[in-house]
């Protein structure tokens, strides 16, 4: 491969005029490169240019971006009417349709049509690049280029080689994405490359729980931002990506997996998009956004009652905590030993379900509740009952834990909620590193860029504790017996041995 992607003379033609083709094409203009545009409709590329004008227009007009270099930008865009005029490109970049055969098909056009040392990229998020450079005269020079929504804003980008791409490529690319102000993360050609294998771990999760009547949408956001400190809920994420193209990644990469546990879809949004239930742009998801966004009931009740003046705690992970805590609000605590008669009993499993750690330890489900300690108390906190907690316990327990901050009550679930998202977050991050789909600490950084997570998910595993998520993973199995629950090698190792989980082989 002989092409020099870091010229200061390099024209880039982008092809599919469509929200990600303007803005890579808008990117590289702003990068100082020469843009062609092109797209199979009759005057799109035209359309795509004049929305990227307004677009530069209103950054000019909040001080972002001078008069002078918006029209420089402009001055480097350039329409195209036919694929004949994509010969002088360096690099050409398709955007087009996410079907196999339109690319392969679009691919053998532009090798008849450029030079022999130019370099294609697909900027595919789903597809193989292999399988797309396999129709190909020379595979050799076919690469992935996976811009995210919308690429001006988007720092990630993830370079992908195929199969049989040059060994050149790569690196090429890289350096290619580095001009234009991006931040490269080399991904093996593996179903959902780093960050949307990464997020099958948020969303599919969250389906799950509210399909098993755990809690609602909306008392898994308050949970995930309120004590998880992630910016967005899942439920949020959904309606703003869209429950269809959420959906169809879920399918793909769960077929493309070969049913993989780990990726199982959601039947209950197969359901909402049949129905039409999209999210933001039908005006109606899990959230309404035609008029006021409708809060909903709780799904667990939670009868008013004074804070108790005694309580039992398990003498567990996180259990001297919580019983400092409640100390701290007025509550007489006895840590371990045998519950006192008539005593509220705390329990503080990892993985477990309430009824499994009652069962264990021999308490009454009646007067027992469960509160999740893994992430400690900051922010939104989490108590779960037994099918068999009285109200009176349940309510004298959530007056105890919100005396300095909200109480969520969901009904019993191993891994309660945050556990159950942050668990598989882990794992599923666990297992990219496991595949050598990328770099562990790229992992972390594709995540963090590309799904805006607080931390990467290898990070994240460490700042819990390798051993307490494992525990988390290995108590969720336990009690389902579902085999998407199994913690990776990767994680196990690592935890078991009491070392990062960025750790390399």
């Amino acid at each position: 491969m002989a092409q020099d992607l870091q010229r200061p003379d390099l024209i880039v033609a982008v092809i599919g005029a469509g929200t990600m083709g303007r803005g890579i094409a808008q990117v590289c203009a702003q990068a100082g490169m020469t843009a062609l545009l092109f797209d199979a409709r009759e005057d799109a590329a035209c359309e795509a240019l004049a929305a990227i004008d307004k677009a530069l227009d209103a950054q000019v007009a909040k001080g972002r971006m001078t008069a002078e270099i918006k029209q420089g930008v402009i001055g480097r865009l350039r329409a195209i009417g036919s694929l004949d005029e994509v010969a002088p490109a360096g690099i050409v970049i398709e955007a087009i349709v996410e079907e196999l055969a339109a690319k392969r098909e679009l691919l053998r056009e532009l090798e008849q049509r450029i030079a022999p040392e130019a370099v294609i990229a697909t900027n595919t998020s789903s597809l193989s690049v292999t399988e797309i450079a396999a129709g190909c005269g020379n595979p050799g020079r076919v690469g992935g280029l996976h811009f995210f929504n919308p690429p001006p804003l988007m720092k990630l980008v993830e370079v992908i080689g195929g199969l049989r791409s040059d060994p050149a490529l790569v690196e090429a690319l890289t350096g290619f994405v580095r001009l234009i102000g991006k931040h490269p993360v080399v991904a093996a050609d593996t179903p959902g490359f780093v960050v949307n294998h990464a997020g099958r771990a948020y969303g599919p999760e969250a389906l799950r729980i509210v399909a098993q009547g755990i809690a609602s949408p909306r008392e898994v956001d308050l949970l995930m931002k309120e004590a998880a400190s992630f910016r967005m809920g899942p439920f949020e994420l959904l309606d703003l990506i869209g429950a269809d193209v959420t959906y169809a990644v879920m399918v793909s990469i769960y077929e493309r997996y070969f049913g993989e546990p780990m990726y199982q879809p959601s039947a209950q949004l197969a359901v909402r998009v049949a129905g039409g239930l999209l999210g933001r742009k039908t005006k109606q998801g899990f959230y309404n956004y035609d008029g006021p966004p409708a809060a909903g009931p709780p799904t667990v009740q939670v009868a008013v009652q004074p804070v108790p003046s005694v309580a039992w705690v398990a003498d567990e992970d996180g259990g001297r905590e919580l019983a400092d805590w409640l100390a701290s609000a007025g509550v007489k605590c006895q840590v371990g030993g045998a519950p006192g008669a008539g005593a509220l009993c705390f329990v503080t499993p990892l993985g477990e379900d309430a009824t499994s750690a009652v069962v264990r330890l021999k308490l009454d489900p009646a007067r027992t509740v469960a509160v999740d300690m893994l992430g400690g108390f900051k922010g939104r906190r989490t108590v779960m009952k037994t099918p068999l907690t009285t109200p009176e316990t349940l309510g004298a327990a959530v007056a105890a834990l919100s005396t300095a901050a909200p109480v969520t009550a969901i009904n019993d679930s191993a891994g309660f909620v945050v556990q159950r998202l942050l668990a598989m977050i882990v794992n599923i991050g666990s297992r990219i590193a496991e595949l050598r789909i990328a770099a562990p600490g790229d992992i972390d950084t594709a995540v963090e860029l590309g799904l805006n997570y607080p931390k990467g998910p290898l990070a994240l595993g460490d700042t819990l504790g390798g051993r307490r998520v494992l525990a988390v993973l290995d108590g969720m199995h336990a009690v389902t017996l579902d085999p998407k629950y199994r913690a990776t090698a990767w994680l196990r190792r690592r935890a078991l041995l009491g070392i990062s989980l960025l750790t390399p082989d």
